[in-house]
């Protein structure tokens, strides 16, 4: 049986200037999944993400979460909107002055009544899901940079949000970090039974983790499915860079 998406990107279109950055994009997220969109860097995809969190607006064309039209909304009107969603950012984007405990604790405090007791009940829950069990009174200057991001997904889950958002959760670690984190992602949609949605240019992570795969370039998805269809798509664009192949030879002068 069919099921709506959860997140449906309908023919948006946004442009910077003169820059054409999404053209009449087409993308729908089955709701617990983890759906991974790779691309070139600078190609959209970042900005395809601020649009299905409703931190941009697309020139025109429509964004539904749970099949509601998001474009419309005013601030105040997507503050329900964007409780459905966590986020995990590129680099972690955790308060420095905080300390980890801290930084998890934040959009609860934000955004619950819960007693300080119960707040530190949660992030304690939340850094044991993550492996950081105990490591609340560390300084984020503390932590390698798989740490960090550990902690940012704990943060990010803090709400148990019905969306988790990725963006490059493997960019600057190590193999072994990297798969550590592809588990995580694995561990976000299957225990806390969320849906991902990722963006990512790591070919390796996307095969391993992803449900269904989405090509984004010059503005639209031009591939989508299950990892193995993509992986044997015929379009030139799609194999050249999913096999990591300059686009030609390099001449040097």
């Amino acid at each position: 049986m069919d099921v709506d998406p959860i997140i449906e990107l309908r023919d948006i279109r946004k442009s910077f200037g003169a820059q054409r950055v999404l053209d009449g994009l087409n993308l729908a997220v089955r709701p617990g999944s983890v759906s991974v969109v790779i691309g070139r860097s600078g190609g959209g995809k970042s900005v395809l993400m601020k649009h299905v969190i409703g931190l941009m607006k697309p020139d025109s064309g429509q964004v539904l979460v749970e099949g509601q039209d998001t474009v419309p909304l005013t601030e105040r009107q997507m503050t329900p909107v964007r409780r459905k969603f966590g986020m995990l950012f590129q680099e972690g984007a955790l308060f420095d002055s905080m300390t980890v405990a801290g930084n998890v604790a934040f959009p609860l405090a934000e955004h619950t009544r819960l007693s300080r007791r119960e707040i530190a009940g949660v992030v304690e829950d939340k850094l044991a899901a993550v492996g950081l069990g105990g490591m609340g009174y560390k300084m984020p200057s503390e932590l390698s940079g798989g740490m960090r991001k550990r902690v940012g997904l704990a943060r990010a889950i803090a709400l148990d949000p019905k969306i988790v958002l990725f963006d490059e959760p493997t960019s600057g670690l190590d193999p072994v970090m990297a798969a550590n984190i592809n588990e995580l992602i694995l561990q976000t949609r299957d225990e806390f039974g969320a849906t991902c949605l990722v963006i990512s240019h790591d070919i390796r992570a996307t095969f391993s983790i992803a449900d269904e795969v989405f090509m984004l370039y010059d503005g639209r998805i031009i591939a989508s499915g299950p990892p193995e269809a993509v992986r044997e798509s015929a379009d030139p664009v799609v194999r050249q860079f999913i096999r990591g192949e300059a686009r030609g030879p390099i001449t040097i002068a």
